[in-house]
Order: structure tokens, then sequence, then C-alpha cells
């Protein structure tokens, strides 16, 4: 539960070897910009070096004139390649517009070969007509309209039958609709057209065909192959430019990328008469080596410092773990990141995930597919939630073997129980009313026994932070840890051991007096920390907002509490859903039997371990992290160019 150790580095030197050091920082690959003015209070007299990126809008450009190609391009090592601006805007400019050319004669034969499947689709419906479409759509007295109408609709038609313009002339039909003509008097048009759009009639543009449908239909058909033919010529003129230009394109193309790329460096650097001045972060492990490759660059001064003697800038943090908690950072980053002198939650996260889990989805079989699918999903689609569980599924698959569940089958361990333990039977029954009421204490302990633990670590963390007011004080520190605590033993004393724990004693020193302790910690903490206006400017103020504060935090403790029921609701869920699977199973013809089995199997598992994760993160971030973990920090982000 640690992260990376950061140096803060300031460098100094003469404006025209600038270039080298960017060129250095950026080949370095490690190094974070950061901004001047969070480094030094005065910058007054410091002005930009270069406020705008100018590398942006051609590299967007060349960009998505290249997507037009439908070719994918290499990013290349283009050290040795040092083109001038000038030159990278007129070679960019010459490949923009010859793509974009080939790429519209491409665009338009496309449009006419799209045009002429939508036109073949259309006129197919209406083949059963005998005339010229465009000659019937140019009736100087009568209007006509061509279209789709609901089977529904064409049954209602018979309510008009007084009206003689009223009709439909049928053509073709589908499942859902009858495709066809109606006509109306001009002087009528508009009457007729409201009647057929309340019966939700939909027009077909028909426009342009000048022959019989029939012949038309026969046309297009022969077109479609030649528009096809002509679609591959375009795009091998595109294939052709691009085989001929792509070595230099990968190359320009890369340039700009990193000449942008190091623009995010630029843009932040300072410059005071004839100096510059850039500041970031590296890791400690890579600072010596960045020195070294600056102290070549002559005017260049260098300063390196500890990230712990730099909070108040906010070093960026970059997380370092395990290889066990190293696929749970997923879902710290999706929280946030720790700041820099804050723990870690990637380790907790991974080792309390991977068990309630487990705990929530009890089942050796399902298990054991939930890893295949998790391995699967990272190893086909490098998706980070298929790492997580994997992990995940062999946790269940043990808790499976607690529980005794094999794909629903509750009793297909027992001679393996009966062989090792010498028990008759697996040892928890969960659907028996015994185990329910012992499941349910079960989890509420697990819960009480993880709100601890986060309350421990918010301790450490607040001390780690230099917050002893926090540490000691807080809901979550000292004293909200002797008063969870004290109240949890007392409850369990009195009504499951029978002990008298709540005497007056008990009550003033370990609940009524850390319950003062939280409620005053706000400005016990501001004393302790030395600070002399440690006094609120309203003690009946205070107290008032603090009361109802109180109130808050003593629900807290509840619903983080009783939020973990959810732990043992889902094991019986899972049971539950399992025999419904097998009920439904049974009462099918014998079959349909694994059929029903195994498609039951595998909607429950799907729907379970989806559920199960969403549950399980949110005991994470809700019960736990809201206790001890602010992630409040900035992920480190280093200009780094990745070369395929």
């Amino acid at each position: 539960m640690a992260v990376s150790t950061m140096q803060a580095v300031s460098i100094i030197g003469l404006t025209n070897d600038i270039d080298n050091v960017i060129s250095v920082l950026g080949e370095s690959g490690v190094f974070h910009p950061d901004n001047v003015s969070s480094f030094y209070s005065n910058t007054k007299d410091f002005t930009h070096l270069q406020s705008k990126n100018i590398y942006a809008e051609p590299l967007n450009t060349l960009k998505a004139t290249l997507g037009l190609t439908k070719r994918k391009f290499n990013l290349v090592d283009v050290s040795d390649f040092n083109p001038t601006f000038k030159e990278i805007e007129l070679f960019t400019n010459q490949i923009n517009s010859d793509i974009e050319v080939l790429a519209d004669d491409r665009l338009f034969v496309e449009e006419q070969l799209m045009q002429a499947k939508e036109n073949l689709v259309e006129t197919t419906h209406f083949v059963g007509l005998g005339v010229e479409i465009e000659k019937v759509l140019t009736l100087k007295y009568i209007s006509s309209r061509f279209g789709r109408l609901p089977k529904e609709s064409f049954e209602k038609l018979s309510a008009y039958k007084d009206n003689p313009y009223v009709d439909f002339i049928v053509c073709t039909e589908d499942k859902s609709h009858y495709w066809g003509v109606y006509f109306a008097p001009i002087d009528k048009t508009e009457e007729i057209d409201r009647i057929f759009s309340g019966l939700y009639f939909e027009k077909c543009d028909v426009l342009g065909v000048n022959d019989t449908p029939r012949i038309h239909l026969k046309k297009l058909e022969s077109l479609i192959p030649h528009l096809e033919e002509k679609l591959k010529e375009a795009q091998k003129r595109v294939d052709d430019y691009v085989d001929k230009y792509e070595v230099r394109i990968c190359k320009y193309l890369s340039k700009l990328e990193e000449l942008n790329l190091y623009a995010k460096i630029r843009t932040k650097a300072l410059q005071y008469s004839k100096s510059f001045i850039i500041v970031g972060w590296v890791p400690t492990e890579d600072a010596k080596p960045l020195r070294r490759r600056l102290k070549k660059i002559a005017s260049v001064n260098v300063d390196f410092s500890d990230g712990k003697t730099e909070i108040a800038k906010s070093p960026p943090v970059k997380l370092k773990n395990c290889f066990l908690a190293k696929p749970f950072e997923f879902y710290t980053e999706m929280y946030g990141v720790p700041k820099y002198n804050e723990i870690d939650p990637s380790l907790f996260i991974a080792i309390t995930y991977v068990i309630i889990f487990g705990i929530m989805f009890a089942d050796l079989g399902q298990g054991i597919c939930v890893s295949i699918v998790g391995a699967l999903m990272w190893k086909l689609k490098k998706m980070k939630i298929g790492k997580i569980l994997m992990p995940c599924g062999i946790s269940s698959a043990i808790f499976g073997c607690v529980f005794g569940s094999v794909f629903g089958f509750e009793h297909v361990l027992d001679p393996l129980y009966k062989a090792l333990f010498g028990l008759d039977e697996k040892p928890i029954e969960v659907m028996s009313s015994n185990s329910i009421v012992m499941i349910l204490l079960a989890a509420v302990s697990i819960g009480i026994t993880l709100v601890v633990v986060a309350m421990g670590l918010n301790i450490y963390s607040s001390f780690k932070q230099g917050d002893v007011g926090k540490a000691l004080f807080g809901s979550s520190g000292c004293a909200g840890l002797v008063f969870y605590c004290s109240i949890i033993f007392g409850v369990v004393g009195q009504l499951v051991l029978g002990l008298q724990v709540f005497s007056l004693a008990y009550i003033l020193c370990l609940i009524v007096l850390p319950y003062l302790l939280i409620f005053f910690g706000e400005p016990l903490g501001l004393l302790i920390a030395g600070e002399k206006d440690w006094q609120p400017e309203s003690w009946g103020g205070y107290i008032l907002e603090h009361a109802i504060e109180s109130i808050e935090f003593l629900l807290e403790y509840v619903t983080n509490t009783v939020s973990f029921l959810r732990v043992g609701a889902f094991v019986l869920v899972h049971a539950g859903m399992m025999t419904v699977v097998f009920v439904l199973a049974q009462t099918a013809p014998a079959v349909a039997y694994w059929p029903v089995v195994v498609l039951g199997n595998v909607f429950v598992m799907v729907l379970e371990a989806l559920l199960v994760a969403i549950q399980v993160l949110r005991l994470e971030y809700y019960e736990m992290f809201s206790r001890f973990y602010s992630g409040e920090g900035r992920p480190y982000e280093p200009v780094k160019l990745n070369i395929d």
C-alpha cells in the first residue's frame, strides 16, 4: 500500500538550449511537467515562452485526413529526423490535399452505390405496377403517394368506404406492412394525406424511376456490381498513394506527435531575460539518469528535491504495488488516486474485494467459469476487469467448497467431506433456518471487522499526513474507534453473552468521553496543532452545527455496519436462484432437464456475477474508503511518446 517516491526537479538555463532540454525530458519518458507558479511565488517578471501549441492543429488535421484512408499508421523513431515547422506544413498540406481528393472520389462512388442499393430495396416493393413510376408522379390533375401501410391500418380503410378517394393499391407485402400506392385529386390531396397519416402511412421516395419497377429493378441489379467494382478501384487508388508515401507519412506523423507532446513542456516553461525555467516531477529511481543527461547541456542548472519536503506543491502519484494488488489499481483510480502522503488502498481493496466476492458468489463450478471468462477477457480484449475477475473466481470456487455448491448442486461434494473430515454432509446447509441466522450474523461480523480496520487505516494515514487532530478526534480516528468498539462490545456482551457491560464508568469513559472528543474534535485539533485561533467564532453556532453533524456520523456507524448484511443476503440469493433453476428443470420434460440446468446456470452466473461485482465495489467505496481515503491526489502523467 505505497506510492513511488517522487523528486521535484527545477531546470534553469539559457533560452538557446531549451530545445535540447525539452528533447532530453521528452525522450526520457519520465518527466511530469508542472506550473512554475506552483513552485515559485514571485513570477510577475516572467513571461511564457509559448502560449499556444502550434503543432496541435496540423496534427489533428493530418490524423483526420489519414483516417479517410481506412489504414493504420504506426509511430516510428524520429530521433534523427528534424524537419523545420515550414517543411512539416508543406508536406502535411500536400498529403491532406491529395488524400482528400482521392477520398472524395471514393465517397462519391460510395454514395452512388448506397443510393442504388436503397433504390433497389424500395423498387422491389412495387414490381406489381406495370407503369412507369415517374409518369405517375407527374400526373397533372392527380397526386400519388408511394409507400407502406401497417396491416392493422389497412383493415381500418373500410371505415372510409363512403369516401371514394380513400383507397390503397397493394403491390407487395411483408410481415407487418403492405407496400403500394394511393391516388387523390389535386384539390383533395391534403385531406387524403391527413387520413393516411392518421393510419401511419410511411411515404417512400421513388423519384427518378423512368421505367416500370420491374425494368428498373433489372437495371439496378446490373448497375450495383459495376459500382462495387468502381469503389474497389477508388480504394485501390487511395491504397496505392498511401503505399507510395507511407514511410514519409509515418515519419512526419511521428514527428508531429512528438512535437505536440513536447509542447506540453514548452507551454509550461517561463522565460526571464535570456533564461528559462522548467519545473516538474520524476520518480526517484529515474532522477540520476535524467540529471546526467541534463548536465551535458552546458548552460543548464538542475536542482532536485525530495517529494516529501514538497507536499505543499502536491506531487503527482505513481502507484506501486505487487502483482496481486496491481489489477486493483483500476478500482483505486476510478475512485481517485491518493495524495502523495496518503496510503494507497489498492492492496486493501485487492484482499477485501476478492474475499467478499467469493463469499457472496460461492460456487465451485461457477467460480471456475468466472476465472476462465476473466482470463479470456484479459487475453483477448485486454479488459482490465478481466484480471480482477480471475482471482475473484478462484475465491468463489474456494468458498463454493465451504458451502458445498457446484453449479447449484448442493450435495455433490458430500463424499469429499466424508473422506476428508468424516462428515456425512456439507458443514453449512445454506437454506436451513439455523444457517440463515448464522450467515447474516457472520456478515455483520465481517462488516464490523472491516469498519474497524478502515478506522485503523485512517488513524495511520492521518498521522502519516501530519493531521494529528483527525487521527485522534475524528469520527474514524482514535476517539471514533473507541466509541464504535465500545458500543459493539457492549451490545454483544449484553445480548449475546449476558454480561452487564454498560456500567456507569463504562458509559462515561468509553462512550460519552469519546463522543465529546469527536464533537469538539475541530477546535481540539487546532489546539494540538498550535493554532492561535483554535476557538470557533461562536460556540453556540458550533454546538448547533455539530449537533446535526453528530447525528450524521452516528447514523453512518449504523448504516456502515448494517450494509454488510448484503454479504449474507447474496449467499442466500445464490442458493435461492439455483433452487428455482432446479425446480424449473424438474417440471420440464425429461429431455429438457439438462438444457434448463445449463441455461439456468449461465443466467445465474452472468446476472449474479454482475450484481455481486457492483455490490462489493459499493461496499468498498461507501462503507470503507469513505472512512480513511480521500482520493484527492493527481496522477503521474509523464510526457512520453509511445512508439509502435
